[in-house]
């Protein structure tokens, strides 16, 4: 029997969802020649093909894994954890918060307004709100993919590392680790169906890697590479996280130098820590050296956590509160405005600042009574900076020095803060961050640059002030010294002079007699002894025949 012509178009009359599932089919199969290319061009457009595939069958799951997979491989973890959120465990502890706002209700729309205009208020009942049309139609085609393999271990594998560069380590850790328990459930699982020819076990591992000798097939070397840079990273996250308990613990127990040197092991450390990780750390040291009184050291520290995350509510409060301490109200005031703008921002968008799964040291509900304190405390610095307190800023607690010090001490304190502040240095600990988004670099250190200039001048400034201080202080002690020595020479002087005037008026006459007395004396002293000796010279000139006369043979001779 022939086949008619219009037999081709009978290929029109199939299902739509058959057709799509070509579609989807052939998607997939491009997409994989592209990423198996490495290059992160191709992954890009290789994404495209895998959200269209998604868009014709949601629930596909090589397709979820390949986008999943892809999104890691180009360091879009924000784009992972957003796709994979409902499998986050600190978020699924924290849904079941009433305080929490939905990040999922924006193609929900409210048909009914709540009876209390106030932020504050609960949401709605579920019934008076009403449902997209195309997550209907999502819904519809994800039940009708005939696709109902079970979901795989990869989602918390990929999740857990995307979990770990974003800083969530606790639940990296845990995705990790069930990710990790079953894989090795599954190849145990595997192992048991292959024949002795086709196994090998996958331990012929040398120490630069796999060794090329393995006959593995590829899939399971992989798998062992996958698995020992899935160890690697275990490791990595619980030395952190061991660092950070002790380091808070020391801060708890008030020994505040002890969980400064835990915070500075986490910060400098050799290997990059994830962004938020970093901003978490560098704010509880902030509050560390707040504690221990070392103000610009903990200012340092706000600014690289706000350069990190710019939407810190603890580190505005904690710096303002810095600048306040030192009377430095004009930054106070800054401070202060930019966290009541953030606040405005939050109860307009009524969800707090990020996505859903970003953690946050307040909750939605306490906000407006946040706000209403923060007005009220703008208003009253206002009226401080009207009445003329900006000039009394107090620089001595900014350097860390004590009233009254020496100016080898403010040398010596001042060129510790520069090695530490200097601009072109403050923005090293970028180097020893991974950031979540590497298109945020330009954003984060043009922050980092500008806080660390503002601090640096304020320290110029607060060094110029403290050295005239102490200069004015050290030519006022010279003066009061010299005035002193000044004093003490005329009363010398004074109570010297009287007594010897009247002293020489009594004692002139005296002094003639004694003088008369002693040369007296000492006249008939030496006369005496004159006398007693030409006695003596006299009675032997007569024993040499002095004045006898001269013999003759004596004369014959001297003729």
């Amino acid at each position: 029997m022939a086949v008619s012509p219009c037999s081709s178009g009978t290929d029109q009359k199939k299902p739509w969802w058959i057709s799509n599932r070509k579609l989807v089919d052939k998607y997939i199969k491009d997409a994989r020649c592209l990423i198996s290319t490495q290059e992160p061009n191709d992954i890009s457009s290789a994404l495209v093909l895998v959200d269209a595939a998604l868009a014709l069958s949601p629930r596909f799951e090589i397709a979820l894994e390949l986008k999943a997979r892809s999104l890691l491989y180009l360091r879009r973890f924000r784009d992972v954890a957003d796709m994979l959120q409902d499998y986050i465990p600190s978020l699924k502890i924290s849904s079941d918060d009433s305080s929490s706002v939905s990040s999922d209700n924006s193609s929900q729309v409210k048909l009914l307004p709540s009876s209390n205009s106030s932020f504050d208020s609960p949401a709605p009942h579920p019934s008076f709100k009403c449902f997209s049309v195309s997550d209907l139609k999502k819904k519809l085609m994800a039940g009708l993919c005939k696709n109902c393999e079970k979901e795989g271990q990869w989602r918390y594998l990929v999740l857990g590392q995307a979990c770990c560069h974003l800083g969530l380590m606790e639940d990296a850790m845990v995705l990790l680790q069930t990710g990790k328990r079953l894989a090795s459930d599954a190849f145990r699982r595997e192992s048991v169906c292959w024949s002795d020819d086709n196994f090998s076990l996958p331990s012929i591992i040398t120490t630069s890697g796999i060794s090329s000798a393995a006959t593995t097939p590829p899939r399971n070397v992989s798998s062992v590479s996958r698995s020992e840079n899935v160890c690697h990273l275990l490791s990595h996250i619980k030395l952190l996280i061991c660092r950070r308990t002790a380091a808070i613990a020391a801060l708890d127990a008030g020994l505040h130098s002890e969980s400064i040197r835990h915070f500075s092991k986490i910060v400098d450390g050799r290997r990059p820590a994830p962004q938020g990780f970093l901003a978490e750390c560098y704010m509880h040291r902030a509050t560390a050296y707040k504690a221990s009184g070392r103000i610009a050291e903990s200012i340092s520290d706000c600014n690289k956590t706000l350069a990190l995350d710019p939407t810190s509510i603890q580190a505005l409060e904690t710096r303002a509160s810095l600048f306040e301490t030192v009377r430095c109200l004009p930054d106070c005031l800054h401070d202060l405005e930019h966290l009541k703008l953030l606040y405005n921002s939050i109860l307009r968008d009524r969800k707090l600042p990020g996505p859903a799964w970003k953690r946050h040291n307040v909750r939605y509900r306490e906000i407006p009574g946040k706000l209403c304190v923060l007005t009220a405390k703008i208003k009253r610095l206002k009226q401080r900076v009207a009445s003329g307190e900006t000039a009394n800023v107090d620089y001595y607690g900014l350097i860390g020095l004590k009233h009254g010090c020496s100016r080898s001490e403010l040398d010596r304190a001042y060129l510790l803060l520069c090695l530490r502040h200097k601009p072109d240095k403050a923005i090293n600990f970028i180097d020893r961050c991974e950031l979540a988004d590497e298109r945020d670099l330009d954003s984060v250190i043009d922050r980092a640059k500008m806080s660390a200039l503002l601090l640096y001048r304020l320290l110029q400034k607060g060094y110029s002030s403290v050295k005239s201080t102490i200069m004015d202080e050290e030519a006022a002690e010279k003066q009061r010294k010299k005035a002193a020595i000044q004093v003490q020479q005329t009363q010398y002087s004074n109570s010297k002079s009287e007594p010897e005037d009247n002293r020489a008026s009594t004692n002139s006459s005296d002094f003639s007699s004694e003088n008369k007395a002693t040369t007296t004396s000492n006249a008939n002293v030496f006369q005496g002894v004159f006398c007693r000796d030409l006695a003596a010279v006299g009675n032997l000139l007569p024993q040499v025949g002095f004045n006898h006369p001269i013999p003759l043979k004596y004369e014959a001779m001297s003729c």
